[in-house]
Parts: C-alpha cells; structure tokens; sequence
C-alpha cells in the first residue's frame, strides 16, 4: 500500500470494524450466557475459516486449470515474471468463460489462485493482459480476500447480536421474529456499509500496486476502459456474491453504488494516468 490517505482510512475503517465485532461478541455473550473468550474466538476464527474454504470452493466453481501450453504460456510468463518481481508465490491459475471480460483472485499467499475469464484475453493486448494480473497478484500479496471474510464475519456477529436482542428482549410471538429478523438485517447492512469500504480502497491499492509493478498505470486504465466497454451490453456468468472479488463490478443506481464493492470505473482510471 504506497498511498497515505488510503493507508489512513483503511486504518479507521478496520478500526471501526474492531470496535463493532468487541461489541458484538461481549453482547452476544451476554445475551446467551457464554464465556466471552469463546465466542470471540469463534467469531473471529472459526466462521471465517469456514466463509473462506467455502467462499474459495464458489468462486472456482466452473474454472478449470490453465495449461502451460502455446494457447496460454504466455499468461503463465508473465505471471511468473510478476511474481518473482513483487516477491509473491506463483498462484494457479485458472481460465473460465464469464460472459464478459473480468478477472479475479482467491486465496491467501501461497495458496492463491487468479483466474482469468476467456472474454478477457480475447479482448485485450499484452501489456493491457499484464497490467489486469498485476492487480489479482497485488489482492494475494495484500491478503484482501481474508480481509473481506473477516469483515463479512464481523456483520454476521453483529446481525446475531440484534436477533438475539430483539427476541430476547420482548413476547416471543410473530411479530417478534420477524422484527428481529428486520433489525438483523439493518444491523449486517450498517456494517457492510465500512466493509464495502473497505473493499473500495483495496481496489485502489491493488490499482497502485500493478502500476508499481509494471512501471505504469496506462496498461491497467486501457484495460479498465475496454473491460467496461467489453461488459456494456452483455450478461455476466460470475454468481453476485463473486462481484467483490472480480476486477470489474458493473454498479449502476445510487444504492447500488453506495453498497459497490468497487470504486467508480472513472476515478480507478484517473488515479493510474496521474
């Protein structure tokens, strides 16, 4: 992360998202009288780890193993090439038809996994191709899939915590269950709100870095405005729960730009050309 102000806010936000779980977790353990130690053990390691394996086994439904053949030895070049530069593990890598040309990375550093739609590399030219797996390489090495899980664990606690409030704290009748199902939800959304920041900024960072890898951000921004252009029209394949992971993230409304995974096209654009 070479950017200050990025390095602030995501310092705030991860704060922020601390102080929520603390709550969550020394509330809920109130609420069902258990040990606290315990349950924020549980919330803060056993339900990511199961998020994870499970997010991963998702996310690679429909990918099958890229060869290191004439069709794609290149892209296994070049990500070799990436790797030895950033001081990163090769990841697999993985081919996938997506309906549209987008990209995207799981896993952690040395377990990682990039996979690469085949839209995309029909679409764009090599060092436009280079600049898109700069980006999923700068996501591993950042560890922002862990970081996502870990936020999307901490707005499950916190919707539980509200649940177990509402239903506790009044006649356990209808009316009851369904208000504590409509404060869980709020609560979750409220939290989401800073998690979805927090992905926001780690597009930024990951932008930043491919730009540093490569010794430019034009690659990347030309690459952004073809995938943009490439996507406009047609209907992606990638499950909506996929969407924070790929490069590109086609939000359209004021709510859903306001719950996007992913910074406006425009602006990710502007910060690799300045």
């Amino acid at each position: 992360m070479t950017d200050f102000g990025l390095r602030l806010r995501m310092l705030v936000v991860g704060a922020i998202l601390f102080a929520f779980y603390l709550f969550a977790g020394t509330a809920l353990s109130v609420l069902l009288n258990l040990p606290l130690v315990p349950v924020l053990l549980v919330g803060i390691l056993v339900v990511p780890a199961v998020q994870y394996k499970l997010g991963k086994w998702m996310a690679l439904r429909g990918a099958s193993d890229m060869p290191d053949d004439a069709q794609y030895g290149h892209v296994h070049q070049k990500v070799r090439r990436l790797c030895r530069d950033m001081n990163l593990e090769e990841p697999r890598l993985m081919v996938m038809d997506m309906g549209v040309p987008n990209a995207f990375a799981v896993g952690r550093k040395g377990a990682g996994v990039v996979v690469v739609s085949s839209e995309l590399m029909q679409l764009l030219d090599d060092d436009e191709l280079e600049g898109v797996l700069a980006h999923e390489l700068a996501h591993i090495k950042n560890r922002d899939v862990i970081t996502m899980v870990v936020g999307q664990s901490i707005g499950m606690l916190v919707g539980y915590v509200a649940y177990f409030a509402v239903l506790f704290g009044g006649e356990r009748n209808m009316g009851s269950w369904i208000l504590a199902m409509v404060a869980s939800s709020l609560a979750n959304m409220l939290v989401m709100v800073f998690v979805l920041a927090i992905s926001r900024y780690r597009e930024y960072v990951a932008d930043a870095d491919a730009r540093e890898a490569i010794g430019s951000g034009d690659p990347l921004a030309r690459a952004l405005q073809k995938i943009s252009r490439g996507a406009s029209g047609r209907e992606s394949k990638v499950d909506d729960n996929l969407n924070a992971l790929c490069i590109f993230n086609a939000d359209e409304g004021l709510l859903q730009r306001l719950f996007s995974t992913h910074p406006p096209m425009e602006k990710r654009i502007e910060r690799l050309r300045s």
